[in-house]
């Protein structure tokens, strides 16, 4: 349901959220397939505005696995996916700094100050953020009787989080925007994927809420369906729909990511479109909301 039409009406009905979301966290991740396109990255920008002018701590994460495929293949790099998740020689992590922290960072920050919004560009590997080690490479069954064995190259499992410099931005009233790199002690990069962050980090700062931007407008039980939409579920659900095979690619690492920050404290996981109008607005300040809705078990 869109917002009452008597502006009045409208406010009363939002008053209850600005009190119990004002001061509150919300982590957003924006799908690189949005940030894209210069229309929908407009329209997810200026709502983000709307949090923060509403007294919200916002946190930014952000993807870019479109432009990054799209330069790879202008460099006539391998583009190979496991899972959902990259693989990453040396040349494409390379490319992949290009891209994160410096085109998709970039413009979103740029779109952030066209909105007002003071917000600062940062990745992983800032004040040493997100601490990560090397994945290890993954049993894929047996060869001839020997293990088979899959490297995902220089890709990052986060082990450590340290919040102080985004504790620091939220206090000061900024907006950190975070690009997809990770770091280690002994100085190594890797590429980390973008929902993995936003789920660690909105654990870490005991977020209200993580949002993960797409353009689809939700779960669907269809993914070649926008009418199939799912607007409520809860753990088990996504356990349900994994176990059976119903997610798959990119969906993969989002419900490891789910998993993650409502096993962890986050109190509400939601998939919003970033191609509907004011579909993220809708979803934080109506009963009917825009998505879907994710909290864990038994809630």
């Amino acid at each position: 349901m869109p917002f009452a039409t008597n502006p009045y009406d409208a406010l009363k009905g939002l008053s209850k959220y600005l009190r119990q979301f004002r001061g509150k966290t919300f982590v957003v991740k924006l799908g690189g397939e949005v940030l894209d396109e210069p229309e929908s990255r407009r329209k997810v920008v200026e709502q983000i505005g709307v949090l923060w002018t509403l007294s919200i701590r916002v946190v930014v994460v952000h993807g870019g696995g479109a432009r990054l495929d799209q330069l790879c293949q202008q460099l006539n790099l391998p583009i190979e996916k496991q899972a959902g998740r990259r693989v990453t020689t040396p040349e494409v992590l390379d490319a992949a700094k290009m891209v994160f922290n410096g085109v998709a960072n970039t413009d979103l920050l740029a779109e952030m100050n066209r909105v007002g919004v003071p917000a600062v560009g940062l990745t992983g590997v800032d004040a040493g953020m997100i601490k990560a080690r090397k994945r290890a490479p993954i049993y894929m069954g047996e060869d001839n009787g020997k293990p088979k064995l899959f490297d995902y190259g220089l890709v990052g499992d986060i082990e450590q989080i340290d919040p102080t410099l985004l504790t620091h931005l939220l206090d000061k009233d900024y907006v950190p925007v975070i690009a997809p790199l990770s770091g280690a002690p002994d100085g190594s990069v890797y590429n980390t994927n973008a929902d993995t962050i936003a789920s660690h980090v909105a654990a870490v700062l005991g977020a209200e809420k993580l949002f993960f931007v797409l353009k689809v407008p939700g779960l669907l039980k269809d993914v070649k369906n926008p009418s199939t939409l799912i607007t409520f579920a809860t753990l088990a659900k996504i356990d349900e729909m994994e176990a059976r095979g119903d997610l798959a690619g990119g969906m993969l690492p989002k419900a490891a990511a789910i998993r993650h920050a409502l096993n962890q404290g986050v109190h509400s996981v939601h998939l919003v479109s970033g191609v509907t109008a004011d579909a993220l607005l809708v979803e934080c300040f109506t009963n009917e909301g825009a998505g879907t809705m994710i909290v864990k078990d038994g809630e």
